[in-house]
């Protein structure tokens, strides 16, 4: 902290050192270019210049690809408009989702699995329509997904606890498909 008094002074060189702008000299510069045959640069191009500039096998990639050809039917893409009907298509599909706006049939992933999680502990037709119901699907429906889709449940009678050479435990379980306890199941 302290005042300026209390710190060192920064001195400065008083002459310049004898590296400082120092440059190459201009005979290797010169010998270079007489080396090699051509100037090093020009203050417009020549010839040299010009041929040092060509690429032959873009060229011959050029020529290989032929002249372009334009389709003159194309349509404009208009990306507003395409935005505009993605932003309503969303819209449309988070109002019919919204647990204010019942739909039949529509369910959220996360409320189907609650749902399909139910119905494996339904032990009655009655508790499997109140189930369908509540979710806003038809028993049918449920019925009918419930035969292809369905929650993990785990077999308990197979969890197999392993300790590995690290002193980490591993658990590992076999995943059985569970069916209600229903008796009565409408067909469709």
């Amino acid at each position: 902290m302290g005042g300026a008094s209390s710190k060192a002074a920064r001195k400065l060189p008083k002459e310049k050192p004898t590296w400082a702008g120092a440059r190459a000299p201009i005979a290797d510069a010169t010998s270079n270019a007489n080396h090699s045959g051509r100037p090093l640069a020009s203050e417009s191009k020549n010839e040299a210049i010009e041929a040092d500039a060509r690429d032959p096998q873009f060229m011959s990639n050029l020529n290989r690809l032929g002249p372009v050809r334009v389709d003159h039917h194309m349509q404009t893409v208009r990306t507003g408009d395409h935005i505009t009907s993605m932003y309503r298509s969303r819209a449309q599909s988070e109002v019919e989702a919204s647990p204010s706006h019942p739909t039949q049939n529509r369910l959220l992933a996360s409320s189907l699995s609650e749902l399909l999680e139910a119905r494996k502990s339904a032990s009655s037709q009655e508790e499997q329509e109140a189930l369908a119901k509540r979710y806003g699907i038809d028993v049918v429906k449920l019925v009918e997904l419930s035969r292809f889709v369905n929650t993990p449940s785990i077999d308990e009678e197979t969890i197999v606890r392993s300790m590995n050479s690290d002193g980490e435990e591993t658990v590992t379980m076999m995943a059985h498909w569970v069916e209600p306890g229903i008796t009565n199941v409408p067909q469709r």
